[in-house]
């Protein structure tokens, strides 16, 4: 079964948006854990606009089951999550005045930067994983850095999805077929929705784990968190 690790970033902008301790987010990282969730995940930002770098440090004392912290690796998120020792860290190289993610790795300029980072990190037990696009050269890097997982960028599949155009997810399906042959585990993000998650799992041999934020904090709006993390759940399980 694919692992659903939930992104609290939006509940920590809720919390942000008003002062205060409203909603907790401590006590909904703990929910959600109990509705069956395998994971939780953080993105802190060094303008900490929505998860706090104490965030991090809180969840560590709270989070039971998978703990993920994504970021851009500058000296202050490797501090913190050295500090932490969180169960994963996903590296993401996303702009400090950047709204969300847009792009994922270029493994090859970046080799040996992102080598020496990863080496740190599994020198103190993080699992590491990079976040790329579907470009088969820069998977190829990936494993030759060292990299434990590779989390694949999703906003294209999502987007074109949502227009009827299902091919794409050919390139997603090749590209998690040259990960396991380099050995690398497989988790993908960002913008995954209930509407759909299943053809992306089905589509995806050996996805060991998906992060999911906006959209299923958006559907519990509707339909309640509970009722969401379960309907995820039995998604993944297709």
């Amino acid at each position: 079964m694919t692992k659903l690790s939930v992104n609290i970033n939006k509940i920590a902008t809720l919390r942000n948006s008003r002062g205060g301790n409203v909603p907790n987010l401590l006590k909904v990282a703990s929910d959600i854990e109990g509705f069956g969730a395998q994971g939780i995940t953080i993105h802190p930002r060094p303008d900490e606009r929505h998860i706090r770098y104490q965030d991090a440090r809180d969840l560590k004392e709270v989070v039971t089951t998978e703990f993920n912290i994504e970021g851009n690796p500058i000296r202050s998120f490797m501090d913190l999550v050295l500090a932490t020792k969180p169960t994963q860290v996903t590296l993401v190289p996303d702009a400090i005045d950047a709204i969300t993610s847009n792009a994922g790795w270029d493994t090859i300029t970046h080799q040996s930067f992102l080598k020496e980072v990863i080496q740190e990190f599994q020198n103190n037990g993080i699992r590491t994983s990079i976040f790329l696009d579907t470009n088969t050269q820069f998977i190829e890097a990936a494993a030759k850095i060292g990299t434990d997982r590779i989390e694949l960028y999703t906003e294209e599949f999502a987007s074109e999805y949502a227009k009827g155009n299902t091919a794409i997810v050919k390139s997603y399906t090749e590209a998690a077929i040259l990960a396991n042959e380099f050995g690398l585990g497989i988790n993908a993000g960002h913008d995954l929705s209930l509407e759909n998650i299943l053809f992306f799992k089905q589509n995806i041999p050996n996805l060991a784990e998906v992060s999911i934020g906006h959209a299923l904090i958006s559907e519990s709006l509707y339909l309640g968190l509970e009722n969401v993390v379960n309907m995820y759940l039995h998604k993944l399980q297709g």
